[in-house]
């Protein structure tokens, strides 16, 4: 299994969505199962793809026997190990709570079916990190979208519409990035990354790979939801179900932010992006302009989902921000804050669920004595928030802390402030939620009465208690996380 696992962490949840369909018709409850055993295995393979990067070195698994460049090869070094750690372990804690959420928010006859494609969407994603090849990357990154697509459109009464300007948006990024593959295979032949690295250095200057790059580079950030190619993000969050929220929120982005990386650093050398075109001072301004405008529509927001959607906008520019700035302490920032935010932001969508699911609603102005019906879920979203803030010893603490660090030794001073200014923001926007929970009586309230306690059935619960807890744990595990994988990570001459 050790030397089939890069190929079986793609192959199992693919399989086993297309069986999903004939047995849940026969008997629909075995979906659920079917899911938790596909996502749990490949949780369980990720973690022996990383065990055997750090102990035994980079992973090459050639499709077919045929040996790259003509064959398409998985190449798995520990950047895209950890990514899919955090994709595989997300998956796994989505799915267990996803039962008493859909049933709840779906028809019964498109269950099947949002297992179905969620399995697809979950094999897409680790085919994008698991891939050595170019246009191999392409093929997974539209098998994910097209799965994200119809897994939206199955929301409330809004999905539809904002699932069709998800669609022209993503197929936008996704014929520029298909027209970058293009334009490096006319000028190299090769597709295969490895051979890539090896052949572009003499071509650098070259028209046609200049305009690739550029390609490459708008693609993946309309696919990343980058500021001002943001707009379909927010309506798609806000109206998708509550599990796909967690999910999407958690993972695609996070994944897009790899590609961006892998084009970047590995795809071309770091001096191409610093110096030959100078890429990452387009990027770090236009991070720094989405973490104040994505923190600035939040403080707008009266829709709990929708101030989240926002806040995710915001958290694409940190991770860009910290890759921009060129340097060993910005790029472990963003690398870590990946994780963390991919944690934080599926524990809060988790909890915005929850919430849904006993109030039926998700206003910040109603959320009265919360904190008393659902002390254990509250006291989740308050470790998620300060999280978000950036307090320590939560996990986002520590990754704001390498991307200020970043910025300093970069002497980029206003992106200091901005990192500063929006973490502020965001607090205030979290203290609005916790001063309507816990501050703000009911128009109706009794002194004489107190609400009943009333928790989600326990398999939405555990979840949201594992992962938020996990937050803690990773901020104390921080220093080892980056010794171990992230420090492995960090391009040359950075």
């Amino acid at each position: 299994m050790k030397e089939q696992a890069p190929a079986l962490i793609i192959a199992i949840p693919l399989l086993i969505s297309f069986i999903n369909i004939p047995v849940g018709l026969l008997r629909r409850s075995l979906c659920y199962p079917l899911t938790i055993i596909a996502t749990f295995s490949c949780l369980y393979l990720s973690f022996i793809i990383a065990d055997t990067v750090i102990n035994s070195g980079n992973i090459s698994y050639r499709l077919g026997g045929w040996e790259p460049p003509w064959g398409i090869e998985y190449a798995i070094d520990h950047l895209n190990a950890y990514m899919l750690i955090i994709v595989s372990l997300v998956s796994f804690v989505v799915s267990v709570y996803s039962k008493k959420s859909i049933e709840k928010e779906l028809a019964r006859e498109k269950i099947i079916y949002f297992y179905t494609i969620y399995l697809l969407l979950v094999a897409g994603l680790l085919g994008i990190l698991a891939t050595g090849d170019l246009f191999n990357l392409f093929v997974f990154l539209e098998i994910a979208s097209l799965a994200g697509y119809a897994l939206v459109a199955i929301g409330d009464k809004r999905a539809p519409l904002a699932t069709f300007n998800y669609i022209i948006m993503g197929t936008i990024g996704a014929c520029f990035y298909l027209l970058g593959v293009g334009y490096l295979y006319i000028v190299t032949g090769s597709l295969n990354i490895a051979d890539l690295t090896k052949l572009l250095p003499p071509l650098y200057h070259s028209r046609v790979v200049l305009v690739a790059f550029a390609f490459f580079i708008v693609g993946v950030a309309i696919k990343i939801a980058l500021f001002p190619l943001h707009t379909w993000l927010p309506d798609a969050y806000t109206h998708a179900p509550s599990t796909v929220s967690a999910f999407v929120a958690a993972t695609m982005t996070k994944v897009g932010a790899y590609a961006m990386i892998r084009i970047m650093f590995t795809v071309f050398e770091p001096s191409f992006s610093l110096e030959t075109l100078p890429t990452t001072e387009i990027l770090g301004w236009v991070a720094s302009a989405a973490m104040m405008f994505g923190c600035i529509m939040a403080l707008a927001q009266n829709d709990l989902k929708r101030m989240l959607a926002y806040i995710l906008v915001a958290e694409v520019g940190y991770i860009v921000m910290g890759v921009s700035v060129g340097n060993r302490e910005g790029f472990t920032g963003s690398v870590l804050h990946i994780l963390n935010d991919s944690f934080m932001m599926v524990s809060l969508f988790l909890i915005t669920g929850a919430i849904m699911y006993k109030e039926g609603h998700r206003n910040i102005n109603n959320l009265f004595s919360l904190h008393k019906k659902m002390p254990i879920t509250m006291g989740c979203f308050i470790i998620a928030a300060i999280s978000m803030v950036g307090v320590p010893p939560t996990a986002g603490f520590f990754s704001k802390w390498y991307l200020i660090l970043g910025a300093i030794d970069a002497q980029k001073w206003f992106f200091v402030a901005f990192l500063l200014l929006s973490s502020l923001m965001v607090a205030v926007a979290f203290f609005r939620i916790i001063q309507s929970t816990f501050f703000k009586p009911s128009e109706n309230h009794n002194a004489h009465e107190e609400p009943l306690r009333d928790e989600v059935p326990f398999s939405m619960l555990l979840p949201i208690v594992v992962i938020t807890v996990s937050l803690l744990i990773i901020g104390f595990l921080s220093g080892q996380i980056i010794d171990s994988l992230i420090q492995h990570t960090v391009p040359k001459g950075f």
